[in-house]
């Protein structure tokens, strides 16, 4: 049998074709556009429509944590450019279009080149929060560029007189919009910078379309934003429009007088703040001054203040008592202190090498004079044994018998003394061996050759 073709269930396909078309890289990052038909806002806050043209539709959905920040409200019939992603509803097993953003047609080119920017921008890490910088609590200069003539400055000058009047504000006259624009903004933000009088920039102008609002959208801006040395709040339209300058700026502010309240406090607030610390102030130090009152009163109230002259006695009896106690104390320490040195002066003396030298060598002496007295006693009885055994050996030597008469028998040929009878022959020259010489013989005749037990020949 061949091979067994893999058979899916429908769940496992319309899985499989998902995955497939949530891999491809053309359909996970789409633009379309199109209009809405058939547009549903669910109790959820899900957006549910079809986008159509003039030959196909697409079913839509949006789902509410992309749609809650549209900036518009879409409706039937909208021209809109969405962007998303293409992938299946596995249950139904129907493709759709997956919204992530959606804006008017009429801005779309705008809009396109927004999003590329805000993303390039933010992969290079222009807009990360660690490198935006904290205001200053007080700041000495506000420096403001915007349009002179619109309302935005206004509304940033009439919050600053009114929160912090104190406070010098520089204005830099700059084009908000049009040709233009964008480099007058950066010329402002590198000349305030240069000018050194201002910790605190407030770039903004009032709320527009996006084609008002586009020099705050230029990369030029935004760089120069994130280059400046002076903290920046962006102040650039109303609370539901959004700026690449927004992303870049130190601090974003919903509208230009909200930017004037971030970066000055309010007068009147410091002077609650420093009257509530005036009034802590006033009641530490009256705390702090009874506080030293009772005390002062109880050091006058003292023994010491009332009566100096017997203090003084007391202080020069308790001397008295204690110098005694002192040469008494130091009288016992002294003797103990002579008792132990003299004491171990004694166990140094027992253990002077010059002490030790004379034990050792008297004990050499003795040693030595035992030695020559072992030895001489030893010398002495070797010598009696020595002359015992030269006795006994001398009365064995056959030289004391031989000098009594005796001689001693060898064969002349051989030279080997002849003990008996049985070892000589008749003829045989041999050699007496006396005391005093030697005779030489010829054996004529042997006699015996056999002796009892008691001793006769036979």
């Amino acid at each position: 049998m061949g091979n067994q073709p893999k058979i899916f269930s429908i769940k496992e396909l319309n899985k499989y074709i998902r995955m497939k078309l949530e891999n491809d890289v053309v359909l996970g990052d789409v633009w379309l556009r199109g209009e809405i038909s058939n547009f549903t806002h669910h109790s959820s806050g899900h957006m549910y429509f079809t986008l159509k043209d003039s030959d196909s539709r697409l079913k839509c959905v949006m789902f509410a944590s992309h749609n809650a920040r549209l900036p518009f409200i879409p409706k039937e019939g909208a021209k809109v450019i969405a962007r998303g992603n293409i992938s299946v509803f596995e249950r139904d097993g129907n493709y759709q279009f997956y919204v992530m953003a959606m804006q008017p047609d009429g801005i779309g080119s705008l809009y396109l080149a927004f999003e590329q920017l805000k993303k390039k921008l933010d992969e290079e890490g222009l807009f990360a929060s660690s490198r935006k910088r904290a205001l200053p609590a007080f700041p000495k200069g506000i420096g403001v560029i915007t349009s002179p003539t619109g309302a935005a400055v206004r509304d940033i000058m009439t919050t600053l007189q009114r929160r912090y009047p104190l406070i010098p504000v520089y204005v830099y006259p700059v084009l908000v919009q049009g040709k233009g624009a964008a480099s007058s903004i950066v010329a402002a933000i590198e000349a305030m910078n240069r000018f050194g009088e201002c910790d605190v920039l407030i770039v903004g102008r009032g709320g527009g379309s996006l084609e008002e609002l586009w020099a705050f959208n230029e990369e030029a801006v935004a760089r120069a934003i994130v280059s400046s040395q002076v903290p920046i709040i962006s102040a650039v339209g109303h609370e539901t429009d959004f700026t690449i300058a927004d992303f870049a700026a130190d601090l974003r502010a919903a509208t230009p007088t909200a930017a004037a309240e971030l970066a000055v406090p309010h007068i009147a607030e410091l002077k609650q703040q420093t009257e509530r610390l005036k009034q802590r102030l006033l009641a530490a130090a009256r705390m702090k001054v009874n506080h030293e009152s009772e005390r002062l009163n109880r050091l006058k109230r003292s023994p010491f203040f009332l009566h100096p002259k017997r203090y003084m006695l007391d202080q020069a009896q308790r001397l008295d008592r204690l110098t005694e106690q002192l040469a008494a104390r130091l009288g016992i320490t002294t003797a103990r202190e002579g008792a132990r040195l003299s004491n171990l002066q004694t166990k140094l003396s027992a253990h002077h090498p010059g002490e030790a030298l004379q034990y050792a060598a008297k004990r050499l002496g003795g040693a030595t004079r035992g030695l020559e007295i072992a030895a001489g006693a030893l010398v002495k009885e070797h010598k009696l044994q020595l002359r015992g055994v030269i006795g006994r050996l001398d009365a064995l030597s056959p030289l004391k018998v031989m000098a009594r008469g005796y001689g001693l028998v060898y064969d002349q040929s051989e030279g080997h003394l002849i003990k008996s009878v049985r070892s000589a022959a008749v003829g045989q020259e041999v050699k007496v061996k006396l005391a005093d010489g030697g005779i030489n013989c010829i054996v004529h005749s042997i006699e015996g050759g056999n002796n009892d037990e008691d001793g006769t020949a036979r």
